[in-house]
């Protein structure tokens, strides 16, 4: 998945429209004796797709966000076990919302996400402030749990679910810019990759069924946004059989019912597995405009023998395959990735392979990490952590010193060409400017132009580029890349 180490706070968004209607119903429900609630998140987007799922079900339990933790009377956490340093900083966040139940005894902190599957009742034992510990696949049972703690108990509810998809909840996008959406098309990863606690956090894989995952994409775009992302630990092997009818559907036929919905409507999609992804899936992409030209495409290492240490089922040939498949498919494609140094027994020779894999692919950009061993994954229980982590550093610094320069030659080629920008709102820079992304999932900040605004499309001549983004000018021709 993709990760992101930035929190969202969810809460009443003052510049969407549909939120300023939030914002009035908060007003009026304020005086029924609403309660209100306060979610951070962290992790991957499932995370964050996960926590529209809990809002939507507090807010039909009488309550209503708010972005201030102080007037808050229930505090959530949506937390994330993929690496060390995100535990820790949930930990941290653990004691600030301390503070707020000092001063408030009366209310109610819960765990959520992977860190409460993965902990369980460690959390409510050693974090004395923690009420409610729920797992990815409990969120029905939140109304519940809080009951119980209401009676004086403590909420517990980590069970996994081979069933659960929450396809009939439809989740509250109080915090979206009403232009970019995520939608849940699959729980779970069947992928046993030796360095990943996902599989023992979020359980078995199980694929949605597509006429729920249409619906909310129709609804979205009816709403007003223009740029959905498909979510899944495993996109490539979404596969959702109806055995009452006979029907089956795979990924890439979901993909082009979802890209039927409407031309404007873009589609992505994180994240695929390389050992998955299918040139019929590539031949989709490329037949719809709509369906964006970018793919996350996770190496991990350039290295087979690491590769097969870490249980990811293909090596460095079949990567380089696919990766060819794509340009050949789609020459205009830009692919991302995660990369790991350091894992256990790497050489530097294996580390080189990395670097050159890098180069071979020429990642538009990627999220980097040195090997943390996280506890109860196969490779805590079999491989020993031996790289020094002066040694895991400085590799990683290597990868990202390369990272940095291929994405800087990557985006200079830009300079000159023309794109379909869909605008996303202003410019972090200026409000001035207008940023949005084009179909390769690149950020371009532009200076705005009279008549538009977020939501719509317009056409950018790339001028300038650094290794982090493009800027431009608009133009008024329809020749695009």
């Amino acid at each position: 998945m993709l990760y992101d180490d930035n929190i969202t706070l969810w809460g009443i968004d003052k510049t969407h429209d549909e939120s300023k209607q939030g914002e009035a119903l908060y007003y009026e429900y304020e005086d029924q004796g609403f309660r209100k609630f306060y979610i951070e998140s962290y992790g991957c987007a499932m995370n964050f797709s996960d926590s529209e799922i809990v809002a939507s079900i507090l807010s039909s339990q009488n309550y209503m966000p708010t972005r201030n933790v102080e007037e808050a009377d229930l505090i959530l956490i949506n937390t994330c076990s993929v690496r060390e340093k995100a535990e820790d900083t949930v930990r941290k966040r653990l004691q600030v919302f301390n503070s707020v139940k000092d001063k408030r005894p009366d209310v109610l902190v819960g765990v959520l996400g992977c860190m409460a599957e993965r902990l369980k009742t460690k959390l409510l034992e050693e974090e004395k402030i923690v009420d409610l510990v729920v797992g990815p696949d409990a969120y029905r049972d939140l109304p519940n749990l809080i009951a119980k703690v209401d009676e004086g108990g403590k909420g517990v509810n980590v069970l996994l679910s081979r069933e659960e998809t929450y396809a009939d909840i439809s989740p509250l996008r109080l915090d979206s810019n009403g232009i970019v959406g995520f939608i849940s098309i699959m729980r779970g990863c069947d992928n046993m990759c030796s360095f990943c606690v996902v599989p023992f956090t979020r359980g078995r894989e199980r694929s949605r069924d597509p006429y729920s995952i249409v619906a909310e994409a129709t609804d979205l775009y009816n709403r007003g946004f223009r740029d959905i992302t498909l979510l899944g630990q495993n996109v490539d092997s979404y596969n959702w059989k109806n055995k009452e009818e006979s029907e089956q559907v795979n990924f890439a036929q979901l993909l082009e019912r979802v890209a039927l919905i409407h031309p404007d409507l873009r589609v992505r999609f994180s994240t695929s597995h390389p050992k998955d992804i299918t040139d019929e899936v590539l031949y989709t992409m490329a037949k719809y405009e709509n369906i964006c030209k970018y793919i996350h495409l996770p190496v991990q290492s350039g290295n087979s023998r690491i590769l097969k240490l870490m249980n990811r089922t293909y090596d460095r040939a079949w990567y380089k395959n696919r990766v060819d498949a794509i340009y050949r498919i789609m020459p205009d494609c830009a692919i991302s990735s995660d990369m790991i140094a350091g894992f256990c027994s790497e050489t530097e020779e294996e580390h080189q392979d990395t670097l050159s894999m890098m180069e071979y692919v020429q990642y538009s950009m990627s999220y980097m990490f040195f090997y943390s061993v996280r506890p109860g994954t196969l490779a805590a229980k079999k491989l020993e952590d031996d790289v020094p982590l002066e040694v895991k550093k400085r590799r990683l610094q290597e990868i990202v010193e390369l990272q940095n320069k291929i994405s800087l030659d990557v985006n200079l080629k830009d300079i000159g060409k023309v794109f379909k920008v869909l605008i996303e709102g202003n410019s972090k820079r200026s409000d001035e400017e207008f940023k949005g992304r084009n179909s390769q999932n690149k950020m371009i900040n532009f200076p705005k132009k009279e008549g538009l605004s977020p939501g719509d499309y317009t056409w950018v001549k790339v001028t300038d580029a650094t290794s982090a983004s493009l800027r431009g000018e608009i133009v008024d021709t329809p020749t695009a890349v």
